[in-house]
């Protein structure tokens, strides 16, 4: 949900409950402002009617409702005197309604000629339910109306004053550590806004020189080792073709090589997962992984064959965006790790479909360890020619671009890619 979405959702909330609190409050003072002035209504009438006895001594004989609004009848002295004006709700049956409808009553003693009389006089009402009633739409009409002015808010007034926030967002979506463009925050005059787009324009500034710096001391340090790794074999190559060495020392020799060589490949592998980790490969396009996949396999082929291993190949076209070489390294891994982890004799399988990438291959007779597998220098095996970084870099590929990979086993080792 977007902010300005759910600040609205908050604030319907908070309207509903506010004007619900409300109108509660208003119905029960109405309801009191209603019952005073009917009360003073009933008070004026009782003035008029004592007036009227007072003219009229045949008032006093009104001791029926049917006609009129009051009935008087004759009461004791003691009686009188222990009653008050009392108000009260009742219901009376209407002629015009046929039907019984609500009625304020008030009950009352008066003195005249010596004499005590009770008087009761009603007047008509507004019903509660009708009163409810009307208050309750009227309340959803301006819910209603407060709602619609509250999302028109929302969609004109609020988003030009986020403006800048999502301009901001825009912008850091959009920043790459390996661009070329420097990143500027958007001007505003929200100090909330400024403050926010100063931070992070410094934060990333420091993250852009950090990473620049990493980059160069990797760069740097790749160049450094692999230099005096060059000379060295390259010396040792010389040493060895001397015709007065003995066996022993060529054997020696010969180790120290193959330890110099795995060392070059694993300077080169870190440096790869480290370029692929900052997005150092940035070309992207598309990319047919089954011309990739068969040329990978053609440049294999002698040691597939040295190896005795069988080769069965099941390859669609696969159009896949990315950076062309991270793809050829990707194959490269799998293969060159189906290879090293094979067993003499063994087979490799290669299935490519449209949407996904599945090596299987035999080897030792025992599942690997999934949460270990793409790990850094981890070994399933002891093969001496492995860096354990072939799958390190196949997992980092595969995060660069939202691929899934897989380990599963099952009577052979099987490594799966799902490109969706």
């Amino acid at each position: 949900m977007k902010l300005l979405n759910h600040v609205t959702a908050y604030f319907a909330a908070i309207l509903l409950v506010v004007l619900t609190a409300w109108a509660g409050i208003f119905y029960y003072n109405m309801l009191d402002e209603i019952y005073d002035s009917i009360d003073d209504g009933l008070e004026n009438q009782k003035i008029l009617v004592m007036q009227k006895a007072r003219q009229d001594s045949t008032v006093l004989q009104q001791t029926d409702f049917e006609e009129g609004y009051y009935k008087i009848r004759p009461v004791t002295a003691a009686w009188a005197q222990q009653h008050k004006d009392l108000y009260q709700d009742t219901l009376m049956y209407m002629q015009n309604e046929k039907d019984y409808e609500p009625v304020r009553l008030l009950t009352t003693v008066f003195g005249q000629g010596g004499r005590y009389y009770e008087m009761r006089l009603i007047t008509s009402m507004v019903e509660e339910d009708d009163l409810i009633e009307d208050l309750l739409y009227s309340l959803l009409w301006l819910y209603l109306g407060l709602l619609a002015t509250l999302l028109l808010l929302n969609n004109i007034l609020l988003k030009r004053i986020w403006k800048p926030f999502y301009t901001l967002l825009a912008r850091i979506k959009k920043f790459r550590l390996d661009g070329s463009q420097p990143f500027t925050s958007p001007k505003s005059n929200i100090e909330e806004f400024a403050l926010l787009g100063q931070t992070v324009e410094k934060l990333l500034q420091k993250n852009l020189t950090v990473y620049q710096s990493q980059k160069s001391f990797i760069e740097n340090a790749s160049h450094e080792l692999q230099t005096p790794l060059a000379i060295s074999l390259n010396k040792l190559e010389l040493l060895a073709e001397s015709p007065n060495l003995q066996e022993r020392e060529l054997e020696q020799i010969g180790g120290i090589l193959q330890n110099l060589e795995r060392l070059t490949r694993l300077n080169k592998s870190l440096l790869l997962l480290s370029k692929i980790e900052n997005r150092q490969f940035a070309e992207e396009g598309e990319v047919n992984l089954k011309e990739t996949v068969q040329s990978v396999l053609q440049d294999f082929e002698d040691q597939l064959e040295y190896k005795y291993l069988s080769v069965e190949e099941e390859l669609e076209d696969c159009p896949v965006t990315m950076n062309p070489d991270l793809a050829n390294m990707l194959v490269v891994n799998l293969v060159k790790n189906a290879l090293v982890h094979n067993v003499p004799g063994g087979f490799v399988h290669v299935r490519l479909t449209a949407t996904s990438l599945t090596m299987e291959n035999s080897g030792p007779d025992a599942a690997l360890d999934p949460d270990q597998l793409f790990l850094r220098f981890y070994k399933g095996s002891t093969a001496n020619t492995s860096t354990g970084l072939g799958l390190a870099v196949v997992k980092a590929i595969c995060d660069l671009y939202g691929f899934t990979v897989r380990y599963q086993f099952e009577q052979k080792h099987m490594l799966h890619i799902s490109f969706k």
